[in-house]
């Protein structure tokens, strides 16, 4: 399987349907068409930003 390159903005709107809005991380990611595993990291990796983890 490829790697696929979707933009922030897309990652953005995936993890708030998660954190936000409540939908579970299996629908988000049927109905996105992109695997769990990517959605669990791009939350991790927003966490880290949000809590400034991520900046150099």
């Amino acid at each position: 399987m490829g790697k696929y390159n979707f933009s922030e903005e897309f990652k953005r709107d995936a993890v708030a349907q998660i954190t936000e809005r409540g939908y579970p991380v299996a629908e988000v990611s049927q109905r996105l068409g992109v695997s769990p595993h990517p959605l669990y990291a791009w939350k991790r990796q927003l966490a880290k930003v949000v809590s400034g983890d991520g900046l150099r």
